[in-house]
C-alpha cells in the first residue's frame, strides 16, 4: 500500500486520513447545540453582542485591549512578560525563567545503557534509552519537600524519516526500506518511560540513572495484563494468548494522567494506524468485506496501515489474528514505584482513540476519570468508580477495575447529560449486536453512537479541577454549516475551542452538569474566523488546536497547542499559553513558552511546589517545513529544518523533555 499526497511526513497524513470520520450518524453534532443556544448569526459573523460578551468575560469585554491592560485587567494573575508568537528553529521562553533540556530521544536512562548513536541505532539500544515522541509527562515524588520524584513519560509515534539515516517517508514507497529490525527499533521507540529525577542546589534537575524504578514500557515486549469486564471475553483472546488475559505492549500513547494513589495511566490513542491486512481493493484500501468484525473494525479506522509491523510481526495483521486489534484502545495503568509490577489494561473505562485520563476524587470518595475520543465528531467520556479511595494504594488500583462509563450529550439549554453505557439499558442489547458489557465496552464508540452521543471537534485533554471540567476541542475542518450547534458552534472548525463544564454542587459523579464555551480560537482580529477571547488578549496571546492542559497549585489553567501542519494558517510555532478563567480577565490569554519549527507542545506537568514545569516538544523540525520560509521543503534525518536541541552537524532533531524554573527559584508565573 503507497500513498500518494502533499504532506511533509507521514504523521501529517496519518492526521490528514484521520480528518475523515467514521462517525455515520452526524446529526446533531455539538456544533448544531452551540448554534442553537448562541444563535448562528452572531457566532459566524464572528462575535457575540454586547450583552453577551460582557456576561462571559465581565466588564472588560467592551474595552480596548490596551485600556484593560492598562487598567490592571485581564490575566493578571499570570505574573509573567509575554513573549512574541512567531516560528524558528529553537524554543523561546518568558524572560526571568531557564528552560533546561532533561531529556532526549535516545539518552540513556538507566547505569548500563549506551550513549545514542543515530547512525547505529539498534532494538537492545532504544530499550534502554529514551523513546521517542515524548507527550504525556507526569510527575510522582518520592520525598515531602519534592526534589527528588519519579517522572512518567509517554512516547506516542515514530517519525522514521528523520529517526533512521538513508531512509525517507515509508508510507509512500510500501516501506521499502523497513527491515523487521527497523520497526523493532520504532517498537522499542513506542511506549513510556520511569525514570527517577532530583533537583540538585542549583535547582537544575537530572536523571538519577543508578535508579532501581528506571524502565522502559514499549509496544515490542513489555508483558501487560488485561481487567475490567471485557478481560477473558473471546474478542480478547488471540492465539499467543487463549485466556484474554494478557498482552504484550502498549503503543500510540498520548495523553494520561497521574492517579490520587500515585500511578500512571497511558492512554492508547490512535491505534488503528499499526494494524494492517493483505486484502486490498482495486484502489489499494483495506477490503473488509465479509469480514465479521467490519463494523467494529470500519468505526475505528483499522486496519489504517499506517506502519508495517503487521508484515513482521503476526500479531499485528488483521488476517493472521483478527483479535489483537481489540486489545488496545485501552487505559493502561502503570506502577511506577513497583518495576515487577505488570502494567494493567483497564477494560472498564471502554475502547476509544483515549487523548488522556485525568481523574478526581469525588465528594462521596469515589474517583472519576474524564477522558476524549481524540476523532472528529467523536465523543467525551467519563467513568466513576463503583470502590471510594480508600488511601491503601493496593486496594485503590483495583478501583479502575469496576465502575460506570458514561457518554455525553450537550444540549442546547446548556446542560449536559451523562448517559451510561450499561448493557441491557436502552438500545444497548444484543438485538442490537452487544451481547454483554464485554461487547459495549469493546465497541465503546458503537454503543455511544446508539445512545446519541453529542459529535465533538476532536475532544483531546480534559482537566477537572474543582467544581470545573475543561475540554480541549481541537479542530474540525470536516463539520458543516448544517451541523453547528451550541457546544460545537464553527463550521470548518481549524482554530478549535475549550468548554468548560460545572458539576453540581462539586459532584462529578452527578447524571447531569451545565457547559459553556470558554473560547473560541483563533485570530480575533479576523471576523471570518469567528473567535472569542477577552479583548485583553493581545495578538501574541491567542492561540490555535488546544491540545494537552494542566491546572496548577493556584487552580489557573494553562494551555498547550498542537496545530500539527495548520501552523501555517497562523504563522504561530506551538506552545504554552496562561488562560484566565475567572473574574474580569476570563478568556485572557497570554504566552509563555514557544516551540521550535515543526514540533508540538505536550505535557504541561507542575511539581506541587509550582517552582518547575515540566514540558514535552514533540516531532520537532517535521510539520509543515514546507510552509517555513527559511527551509521550504520536506525534513529528513540528513536535511532537517532544525536540529533542535543539541544543534550539531548530524545529529538529527530530538524530541526531549523541558524543565522550566524561575532564576530566582520562585513558583512560576506568581
Amino acid at each position: 500500500m503507497t500513498r500518494d499526497d502533499e504532506f511533509c511526513n507521514k504523521a501529517q497524513a496519518f492526521e490528514a486520513a484521520d480528518d475523515i470520520p467514521t462517525h455515520a450518524h452526524l446529526g446533531n453534532t455539538i456544533g448544531d447545540v452551540i448554534n442553537r443556544r448562541f444563535g448562528r448569526r452572531d457566532l459566524l459573523r464572528g462575535a457575540l453582542g454586547v450583552g453577551a460578551a460582557t456576561a462571559l468575560f465581565g466588564s472588560t469585554a467592551i474595552l480596548s485591549a490596551s485600556e484593560a491592560r492598562a487598567g490592571g485587567q485581564g490575566a493578571a494573575r499570570f505574573r509573567f512578560d509575554e513573549i512574541a508568537s512567531g516560528n524558528d528553529e529553537t524554543h523561546h521562553i518568558a524572560p526571568g525563567y531557564r528552560a533546561q533540556i532533561l531529556l532526549r530521544w535516545g539518552d540513556p536512562i538507566t547505569a548500563g545503557a549506551p550513549e545514542f548513536d543515530p547512525l547505529n541505532q539498534s532494538v537492545e539500544a532504544q530499550k534502554k534509552q529514551f523513546g521517542y515522541n515524548n507527550d504525556y509527562v507526569g510527575f510522582v515524588p518520592l520525598d515531602a519537600e519534592g526534589t527528588r520524584g519519579v517522572l512518567c513519560v509517554n512516547h506516542e509515534y515514530t517519525n522514521e524519516e528523520v529517526m533512521f539515516p538513508g531512509l525517507g517517508r515509508q508510507d509512500k514507497v510500501a516501506f521499502a526500506g523497513m527491515t523487521r529490525e527497523l520497526a523493532e527499533i520504532e517498537m522499542a521507540a513506542h511506549g513510556g518511560t520511569v525514570v527517577e529525577i532530583a533537583r540538585g542546589a542549583d535547582g537544575q534537575w537530572s536523571v538519577v540513572l543508578d535508579s532501581p524504578l528506571n524502565r522502559r514500557i514499549t509496544a515490542l515486549d513489555t508483558l501487560m495484563a488485561i481487567d475490567g469486564p471485557a478481560a477473558g471475553h473471546p474478542r480478547m483472546q488471540t492465539t499467543a494468548d487463549p485466556s484474554g488475559t494478557r498482552v504484550i505492549g502498549t503503543l500510540n500513547n498520548c495523553a494520561g494522567g497521574i492517579t490520587p494513589w500515585g500511578t500512571y495511566l497511558m492512554a492508547e490513542e490512535n491505534f488503528h494506524g499499526y494494524f494492517w491486512t493483505s486484502k486490498l481493493d482495486f484502489e489499494g484500501k483495506p477490503d473488509l468485506g465479509g469480514n465479521p468484525a467490519a463494523a467494529s473494525l470500519k468505526r475505528y479506522g483499522a486496519p489504517g496501515m499506517w506502519y508495517n509491523w503487521g508484515q513482521h510481526h503476526p500479531r499485528f495483521d488483521i488476517d493472521r489474528e483478527p483479535n489483537e486489534v481489540n486489545r488496545f484502545g485501552w487505559i493502561v495503568e502503570v506502577d511506577p514505584m513497583d518495576p515487577a509490577a505488570l502494567p494493567v489494561k483497564h477494560t472498564a473505562l471502554g475502547r476509544f482513540r483515549h487523548e488522556g485520563a485525568e481523574s478526581i476524587v469525588n465528594g462521596d470518595g469515589r474517583v472519576v476519570v474524564y477522558s476524549g475520543d481524540d476523532a472528529r465528531f467523536d465523543y467525551l467520556y467519563r467513568f466513576v468508580s463503583a470502590g471510594k479511595v480508600t488511601g491503601d494504594k493496593a486496594a485503590d488500583m483495583r478501583l479502575l477495575s469496576e465502575g460506570e462509563l458514561s457518554v455525553a450529550r450537550f444540549n442546547d439549554d446548556g446542560t449536559l447529560d451523562w448517559m451510561p453505557l450499561v448493557h441491557g439499558q436502552g438500545p444497548l442489547t444484543a438485538a442490537n449486536g452487544f451481547d454483554g458489557q464485554a461487547d459495549v465496552l469493546i465497541d465503546a464508540r458503537l454503543a455511544a453512537d446508539l445512545l446519541g452521543a453529542t459529535p465533538m471537534d476532536r475532544p483531546e485533554d480534559v482537566q477537572p479541577a474543582g467544581d470545573r471540567v475543561y475540554v480541549m476541542l481541537t479542530n474540525n475542518t470536516r463539520r458543516k454549516p448544517d451541523q453547528v450547534n451550541a457546544a460545537n458552534p464553527r463550521p470548518e472548525n481549524t482554530f478549535g475551542h475549550i468548554v468548560e463544564l460545572t458539576v453540581p454542587g462539586g459532584d462529578h459523579a452527578a447524571a447531569h452538569a451545565r457547559w459553556d464555551i470558554l473560547v473560541k480560537c483563533g485570530d480575533p482580529a479576523v471576523a471570518e474566523v469567528g473567535a472569542l477571547w477577552n479583548p485583553a488578549t493581545t495578538g501574541h496571546g491567542w492561540f490555535a488546536s488546544p491540545d494537552n492542559c494542566a491546572v496548577d497549585a493556584d487552580g489557573r489553567l494553562w494551555i498547550s497547542t498542537d496545530q500539527g501542519s495548520g501552523w501555517g494558517k497562523t504563522g504561530k510555532s506551538d506552545g504554552l499559553y496562561a488562560l484566565e478563567t475567572e473574574g474580569e480577565g476570563r478568556g485572557t490569554s497570554k504566552l509563555f513558552f514557544r516551540c521550535p519549527v515543526g514540533a508540538e507542545l505536550c505535557g504541561p506537568y507542575f511539581t506541587a511546589d509550582q517552582r518547575t514545569l515540566f514540558l514535552a516538544v514533540q516531532h520537532p523540525g517535521t510539520d509543515g517545513t514546507k510552509d517555513y520560509a527559511p527551509f521550504g521543503r520536506e525534513s529528513t534525518f540528513e536535511d532537517p529544518a532544525t536540529r533542535w536541541p543539541d544543534f550539531r552537524d548530524g545529529m538529527p532533531p530530538r524530541p526531549s523533555v523541558v524543565v522550566v524554573t524561575r532564576e530566582d527559584g520562585g513558583r512560576i508565573a506568581s
